[in-house]
């Protein structure tokens, strides 16, 4: 576990790194479908897909490792970073340094290379990014090695580049701000634990509330922690925060090399940095003194890891800052119901913002029901008249629109018409979805794809057919709805580079493009003064999921991306299209009526017996032979039955999905009045798969699950 918190590179010296360029990716698409499984050069763009690796690591994990990454070198398909520029700023590539002459140095002998860049820094003053000089100034880089080593330059790495259009003024604080910023204050001068949720409506100023809380930490001699939960947030608050607190912010997020993320994280422990932005694992970063920690948009699902070690960010924020005497600010415009329950009971202490800043109004909310739609219409289309409508308003004013759907691909699945075959994952019980760019099926649970077949593989039909409805279809119907309108897609599949999350979101703030169409990660946390339109072409994405929180997803995105419009003079319109415009999560979220929503969510977990009301864990058994999953399982249930006084147990069952990477799957839910008898039961469980000699992953325990899959 304590592992787990270091970064990748924290320890490593020397070596190469390699990484796919985006015509390596684009290469790798096809190369992987096209080639031989054992091919070597398709061994190691797959793993390269995955994440950069080590040529250490390359090397062992193959033997033909070094003849392949040549030949795809060559091809300029993979680039390597030298990982010891980390610890030697002489030996760090170019662009991640910046030069400046040392004060008092002097000329002394010097060759013509080193002249010329002495000459360009005394007309240029200041610091410049190295790579930039190479241009201007030939040899720049080897010359400026050379007169660092002279002591007449010095070289530092590179920090991290911030959005410049996410530098703000300081905005005084309203009524309300000022009201939840006092409380908070009190208590960090206090240097007392205190956890306060900030329950704000979208544009109510949340942000500014952060600062003035990490300026008041700060002004104590102590540091302070900001967590958001999705890589694209970070440069956005990031910007904020660098205008407010300049070098003191350092920023950690898993976009960055491993050599990056130890830079920052070095940083970090030595003090050099005070304000620390982060992801999920942010919250680990050794930061010292801490005062102050904040989750922002802590209902967000991200902050869950469900891989080992299992952990909720925003639960252990508010544990680290128990044990530091810290404060901490949990917030949120559609607060998870534990945290709101929390803030009820008293745990929590509530602040509210109920309005937006500058008084602007509220978007104006509207639900499409497409089943009138289709009757009127006698057409199944992807979007309604009036959203249609819209977006050509949208694009003769100037003004731009985002567009979610939240599911990724082209089609979500491929079927026969003949016999009704649904192509499926050879290693999940899950349909592939079709991506029309990559021209192939992929498994979004274990990464498998393959090529679009020609006939059914079952009764070799040619009627082949694509069904359903992803974000990359609806960015192609766009275009063909509106041939001359600037459209961008924001998704898993479009943003596979290094930092493709800043360029698409800093294109379309700048106004390089006219829609920006993608899933989750377009609805929470961006501040784009010129939309005006939202529309949202399916509500009822993931209101059908097996699980007690479905509504409450739903209700959430909705929501916030509802609170993407209107946040600049001109008011926003949402255009929610749904088949389900009676379900109250829907109808709630377009009357963005937190409270309501509140209550009666709070009423069916109630009933149901599921948190806040009671602790729950969710157990999986799991074997790549279906019959010892079964066996295990029914073992687990003799043990479990009856169940134990204060608890309920259900199960064993199939999991919802069944087969998940070639591992057959079998599910127990667990609820308990309190805490500690879970805890006593699950110790119990544990100790039963030891003794009966379980595989290290046969058993997966998840406390406090926010997925039931």
């Amino acid at each position: 576990m304590l592992r787990s918190m270091l970064p990748l590179a924290a320890d490593i010296r020397r070596g190469k790194i390699w990484s796919l360029t985006d015509a390596g990716r684009d290469a790798a698409r096809q190369l992987l479908l096209d080639s031989a499984p054992d091919d070597p050069v398709a061994q190691i763009l797959r793993m390269l897909e995955k994440r950069p690796l080590s040529a250490a690591y390359l090397a062992k994990a193959m033997p033909l490792a070094d003849k392949a990454i040549r030949s795809l070198e060559r091809k300029h398909f993979i680039v390597a970073e030298q990982v010891q520029g980390e610890r030697d700023p002489l030996r760090a590539p170019a662009e991640r340094l910046r030069i400046e002459l040392a004060a008092g140095a002097g000329g002394g002998k010097l060759n013509k290379p080193e002249r010329e860049l002495h000459a360009f820094l005394e007309l240029h003053p200041g610091s410049h990014n190295l790579k930039d000089l190479e241009d201007t100034v030939r040899n720049a880089s080897i010359a400026a090695r050379s007169l660092a080593r002279k002591g007449i330059v010095s070289l530092k790495p590179e920090t991290v580049a911030i959005a410049a259009a996410q530098i703000r003024a300081r905005h005084a604080l309203n009524a309300a701000q000022q009201a939840a910023f006092e409380q908070i204050g009190e208590a960090i001068r206090a240097r007392q634990f205190r956890t306060f949720l900030l329950h704000g409506v979208t544009g109510s100023g949340k942000t500014e509330v952060y600062l003035n809380a990490i300026e008041a930490s700060l002004a104590e001699r102590r540091s302070a922690l900001l967590l958001v939960p999705e890589i694209a947030l970070t440069p956005a608050m990031a910007g904020q925060f660098f205008s407010r607190f300049g070098d003191r912010v350092a920023i950690l997020h898993s976009a960055f090399t491993d050599v990056e993320r130890s830079e920052q994280w070095r940083r970090i422990r030595s003090g050099a940095a005070s304000v620390v932005v982060g992801t999920r694992s942010g919250v680990f970063a050794p930061v010292r003194n801490l005062g102050l920690i904040v989750v922002d948009e802590e209902h967000d699902g991200s902050y869950k890891q469900e891989e080992n070690p299992r952990y909720n960010g925003r639960d252990v924020a508010v544990v680290r800052a128990q044990g530091a005497g810290a404060c901490v600010i949990l917030g949120s415009a559609t607060p998870s119901l534990e945290s709101r329950y929390n803030a009820e009971r008293g745990k929590y202490t509530l602040l509210e913002l109920p309005e937006r800043i500058e008084e602007r109004p509220m978007p104006t909310v509207a639900l499409i029901d497409m089943r009138q739609e289709f009757l009127e219409t006698r057409k199944q289309s992807t979007f309604s008249r009036k959203l249609l409508e819209a977006l050509g308003g949208r694009l003769e004013n100037g003004e731009q629109t985002i567009v979610l759907l939240n599911r990724r691909g082209f089609s979500s699945f491929v079927a026969c018409r003949a016999c009704g075959e649904r192509v499926q994952c050879i290693n999940c019980s899950l349909t592939l979805t079709y991506h029309k760019r990559d021209r192939r099926l992929l498994c979004h649970y274990c990464g498998y794809a393959e090529k679009v077949p020609g006939a059914c593989p079952k009764c070799s039909s040619e009627h082949i057919y694509f069904l359903g409805l992803g974000s990359e279809r609806v960015e192609e119907e766009l275009h063909q709805a509106f041939p001359t309108a600037r459209i961008a897609r924001l998704d898993r599949d479009t943003v596979t580079g290094k930092r493709h999350y800043e360029t698409i979101l800093q294109d379309f703030r700048e106004g390089n493009y006219d829609i920006l169409v993608g899933t989750q990660m377009i609805a929470k946390g961006h501040d784009i003064p010129n939309v005006t339109l939202v529309g949202v072409v399916s509500a009822d994405v993931g209101l059908g999921m097996p699980d007690f929180r479905a509504g409450e997803r739903t209700f959430q995105l909705l929501t916030q991306v509802a609170g993407r419009a209107g946040r600049g003079s001109v008011p926003g319109i949402v255009l929610i299209q749904t088949i389900n415009p009676d379900h109250y999560a829907v109808r709630m979220a377009a009357a963005q009526d937190y409270q309501a929503f509140y209550e009666k969510e709070l009423t069916f977990r109630r009933m149901m017996h599921y948190p806040p009301f009671t602790a729950m864990a969710n157990i999986l058994v799991r074997s790549e032979k279906q019959e010892m999953a079964m066996r295990m399982s029914a073992d687990l249930g003799v043990l479990l039955m009856p169940p134990p006084e204060k608890l309920r147990v259900m199960g064993p069952a199939e999991a919802p999905v069944p087969r998940l990477k070639n591992e057959y799957r079998y599910q127990f839910l667990i609820k308990a009045t309190s805490r500690k008898t879970l805890n006593e039961l699950l110790q119990r469980i544990r100790a039963f798969a030891v003794e009966h000699k379980w595989g290290a992953t046969a058993l997966v325990i998840d406390v406090d699950p926010l997925t039931l899959m």
